[in-house]
This record gives structure tokens, C-alpha cells and sequence, in this order.
């Protein structure tokens, strides 16, 4: 026989550990304890930005000291052979497969998400994206590109898409107080990935290489041991808060805001208004411009600078020796680290600010500030103002990685909280849009200018034109969201219908349940200081690698 708590808990021998029945927070929980176990899934995704840190050691894989390529072999021949090195090309399409195959499975399973709760999904999360870093493994140690691609691109990215979007919804309703600033501690967590993961992954290629390995197969093979067992720890942390709950002596504002509604609209109808589709573009359209930006960031900060790196700016790219080349290029590496920073930090300052001044007058700081910023970083580089140019692309990585923590909340506003995980995951599918798009234009441009014989310091001058324009198309589009028709509302009978069969129960009264605001007790401490510590050894890494920029 199943009963019910005054909390709205559900007891009995039907909910299983891992159904959502079972995580139904208790009288005396802190939500403080959310955030982080959020965090300890975002932390070990994320490392998918920092796969690049695999590239040049894959690519001798098989001649080990040096590259053994074949020139001419396909890219289907690349996926089976055993006796090519593969060509760093053929592995960078891991990261475009990484993010397509996130936005398509948060769109397909952000349904189910939403009714099996946060710890089942984090727990699948944590078998994909943890199994799928040991079938990468297997993929390596038999030199079969499918193999990987398969494991790491294709399950793995499903962890990724089910482990983004598994607290979305979860941390929204455990801070209708600040809804921004919630996503936002989340998926900062997505930013920092890379932080804590390329330097242990640096770490553990040298402790595993060996004069017959480069050490990547096993690498891959222990990161996906101890991400496992990182992810089961944060979905088994997960709480859902009782239904109806609210934190203590909260209400909601008395002032209403035209652009944040108390009405619900049901997954099956978002995407037929037009303000699922204007947010849509309003994310691909700003996550475009900087996922170009992240995966040119070193050759960028290289081929216009060149020579200014290093005390000698009157030498160009095409000029410097290979040591001086491979000096400015540990150089630009601590560019790109410095650019997680701002990543990471942008994702929590941005969603929080959208607290205050709303989600709409935020995306529109990002449109206008981007635009301009794109605009000055040829005068910047023509110049040869270092630190002008830095901090310019720092502020618009910031802005791209705060687009992604602030779009949750945006969607929260214009359709509910009821579906907003789900909606959030179907929204996704602008990233893996976007992860195509962006690289397409900087990467092919750029071909296209250097087959022209533009100058490698003017090589970008044209793309940032273009990333303009694009930063432009989504500043009208985010003009044009307005509140959502009221014809696309559900009833308050409907929503309550849906939270019983969420909860197991009838719909009853809101209260706190004995579970307040919550502070940092020691538990919530000791849990934040497990995901802070590593993220904290990961920025010193990081900082140190940047002091050599300027």
C-alpha cells in the first residue's frame, strides 16, 4: 500500500530508488544541497569542450613518435583501418558529433525526463556518458575510428544531452526566487568541465604513455571510470521539492511583469508559438557566433599577433621559426583557457544579473555588446592592442556561455515551469545547429581569405563583419518576443492533474513542508567543497597558463 507524508512524500514498496517518487524532499532538507549535486554531473560532461587535448596524441597513435599518415586514404577507409594514423580533421568531428547528438537526445527524451525525474535521468546520464568514454577506449586500443565515434560521440552524447538538461527544471522549482541565478550555478558547471578535465587529462596521458602507447586508450578508459562515479553521486543527490512547495515567507511578486507568466503551457503546444521559435534563434543565433570563436581561439590569437607574443612585433606569422611558433603556441593556449574562464563566470554573473534586470533586456545585452565587440576586434588586432582584444573576446565568451544559463529561465517565463526541462531540451536542437553553423563560417572563411592571399593578421576581418550580422538577425529576433497568447494556456485543473501523477498524490496545499530557504550548514559546505576544490585546482592550472599572454 502506497501513503502519503504531509510533504507530499510518497512511502511504499512501489517507488524505487531510482523512480522520482523516491527523491521527494523531506521535512528538514536544505535545497542548498541541489546546486552542487547539479554541478558534480555538469563538471564531468563538460569535459566534451576540452577533447582537443586528444587530438595530436591520437594522430600517432599508430607511428607513435611521428605520425604515420596516408595521404590518400577516404574518411570511410579512416574509420577501419589499423595500419593509418588518424588525420586530426577526421577526429575533430567528434565535437560536432558531441553536440549534435546532445541537442537531438535532450529533444527526443526531455519528455521522459521530466516524468522519471532528475536522479533516473542523471543516473542514465552518468551509464552513457561514463560507458561511453570506455567504448571510446575499446575504439582506441583496436585503432577503430567507428568504435569511437560510436562510443564516445554517439553514447556519449547521449549522457550529455540527458546529463545538461537533467536539473533544469529541478533547480527552477527550488528557487522561484532566482530562477536565473539557479540555472546559472548549474551550467556553469558545463563551462568548467574543461577546466578540471584537460589538465587530468594531460596528467593521466603522461602517467599511462609508454614506448608502445600513447596513453589516450587508458586515459579514456580511467576518466570514464571516475566520471561514473562523479555522476552517481550527483543524480542520487537530487531532490525534487514536494508539490506545491515554497520557500519560506516567499511570494511571488505583487508587481507583475508582462514577460513572466504564472500560466503553464504543455510541452505538445510550445513549439507550435512563435516564441519558442524567436528563443530558438535567439540561442543559435548567439551560441553560433561564440562556438566559432572557441574552436579558432588559438590559430586566431596566433596568426594576428604572431610575433607581438613574444617581443617582436614587427614579425609576422609566416615569419617565426619553429620554436618561436611553438612558443606563441603555448602562449594562445592560455588564451583559450582564459576564454573557460570568462565562459564559466559569464554563465553564473549574466543569469544572475537577468534576475534583477529580466531575461529579455539581458539577451539584449548580449546582441548589442557582442556587436560592437566583433566590430572593434579588427581595429583592436590592426593596432596591436593585446589586451583590448583579450578582454573583448572575453566579454563575448562570457555572453556565450550566459546565453545558455539565462535561456532556462527565459523559457520558464514565457511557458511554465510544469514542462520547462522538457521545453529546455527540445530548444537544444538550436545548439546543435549552432555547432555547425559557427565553425562553418570562421573555419571556411578563413579558408577562403588565406587561399586569397589575405595577410594571416587580417585573415578574421571578414568574419567579424559576419558574426555581426548574425548577432544583428538575433537582437530582431529577440525584439520580437512578446508574452504568449493566452489560447495556448493549460487550465489550473490540468496542471494539477499533471503534479498528481508526477507526485502520486491529490493536489493539496502549498506551504514550505518544513523545508525552508535552506544556508550553508555543514553538510551543504562539505558538498560544495567536493565539486569547489577540483574546480578551484582547475582555474589555478588555467591562470597559470595565462600569465605567459601578456
Amino acid at each position: 500500500m502506497t501513503t502519503m507524508s504531509s510533504a507530499g512524500t510518497v512511502s511504499g514498496a512501489r517507488a524505487g530508488i531510482f523512480d522520482r517518487e523516491h527523491t521527494i524532499a523531506r521535512a528538514g532538507f536544505n535545497r542548498w544541497l541541489v546546486p552542487p549535486a547539479a554541478l558534480c554531473i555538469h563538471l564531468c560532461i563538460g569535459m566534451a569542450y576540452g577533447f582537443s587535448v586528444f587530438w595530436l596524441p591520437l594522430s600517432r597513435a599508430i607511428g607513435l613518435s611521428a605520425p604515420k599518415a596516408c595521404p590518400d586514404i577516404s574518411l570511410l577507409q579512416e574509420l577501419f583501418t589499423t595500419t593509418c594514423d588518424w588525420r586530426v580533421a577526421s577526429l575533430g568531428w567528434m565535437f560536432t558529433l558531441f553536440f549534435v547528438v546532445l541537442g537531438v537526445s535532450a529533444a527526443l527524451w526531455g519528455g521522459w525526463l521530466e516524468r522519471a525525474g532528475p536522479r533516473k535521468a542523471g543516473a542514465v546520464a552518468a551509464l552513457c556518458w561514463g560507458g561511453g568514454l570506455i567504448l571510446g577506449a575499446i575504439g582506441i586500443y583496436t585503432h577503430q575510428l567507428w568504435v569511437m565515434w560510436l562510443g564516445s560521440g554517439v553514447v556519449g552524447g547521449v549522457g550529455l544531452g540527458l546529463g545538461y538538461i537533467s536539473p533544469v527544471s529541478t533547480l527552477i522549482k527550488w528557487f522561484p526566487d532566482h530562477r536565473g541565478m539557479a540555472t546559472g550555478m548549474a551550467i556553469m558547471g558545463f563551462g568548467g568541465g574543461t577546466l578540471i578535465g584537460a589538465p587530468l587529462a594531460n596528467l593521466l596521458i603522461n602517467h599511462f604513455k609508454t614506448p608502445t602507447s600513447v596513453g589516450v586508450w587508458e586515459t579514456f578508459a580511467a576518466m570514464g571510470v571516475i566520471y561514473f562515479v562523479f555522476m552517481m553521486i550527483g543524480a542520487f543527490a537530487y531532490r525534487v521539492p514536494p508539490s506545491g512547495w515554497q520557500p519560506d515567507s516567499w511570494t511571488a511578486p505583487a508587481k507583475t511583469n508582462a514577460m513572466i507568466s504564472t500560466n503553464n503551457v504543455h510541452l505538445d503546444n510550445a513549439h507550435k508559438t512563435p516564441q519558442f521559435w524567436l528563443i530558438w534563434w535567439v540561442l543559435c543565433l548567439n551560441v553560433s557566433a561564440g562556438i566559432g570563436v572557441i574552436g579558432m581561439a588559438s590559430p586566431m590569437l596566433q596568426e594576428i599577433f604572431a610575433g607581438k607574443l613574444i617581443g617582436l612585433p614587427d614579425v609576422g606569422f609566416n615569419q617565426l621559426d619553429a620554436a618561436q611558433k611553438a612558443t606563441i603556441a603555448g602562449i594562445a593556449a592560455g588564451f583559450a583557457g582564459l576564454l573557460s574562464l570568462f565562459n564559466i563566470g559569464g554563465r553564473l554573473f549574466w543569469a544572475s544579473l537577468s534576475d534583477k534586470i529580466g531575461r529579455k533586456n539581458t539577451y539584449y545585452c548580449f546582441f548589442l555588446l557582442g556587436i560592437v565587440l566583433y566590430a572593434l576586434a579588427p581595429t583592436f588586432a590592426a593596432m596591436g592592442l593585446k589586451l583590448l582584444f583579450v578582454l573583448g573576446f572575453g566579454i563575448i565568451l562570457s555572453m556565450y556561455g550566459g546565453g545558455f544559463a539565462t535561456v532556462p529561465a527565459y523559457l520558464a517565463d514565457m511557458f511554465g515551469t510544469q514542462f520547462v526541462g522538457a521545453i529546455h531540451g527540445r530548444l537544444l536542437t538550436a545548439w546543435s545547429t549552432a555547432g555547425i553553423i559557427g565553425p562553418v563560417v570562421v573555419n571556411y572563411i578563413r579558408e577562403f581569405q588565406l587561399a586569397a592571399g589575405v595577410p594571416r593578421d587580417q585573415l578574421y576581418n571578414t568574419t567579424m563583419y559576419i558574426l555581426c550580422a548574425m548577432l544583428i538577425a538575433g537582437l530582431i529576433c529577440n525584439y520580437l518576443i512578446k508574452p504568449v497568447d493566452s489560447k495556448w494556456h493549460m487550465s489550473v485543473e490540468e496542471v494539477a492533474k499533471l503534479q498528481a501523477m508526477a507526485n502520486g498524490n491529490a493536489s493539496g496545499p502549498s506551504g514550505s513542508f518544513g523545508i525552508g530557504r535552506g544556508g550553508l550548514d555543514i553538510k551543504s559546505a562539505l558538498f560544495w567543497a567536493f565539486v569547489g576544490i577540483p574546480l578551484a585546482w582547475g582555474v589555478w592550472k588555467t591562470l597559470e597558463s595565462v600569465a605567459n599572454i601578456f
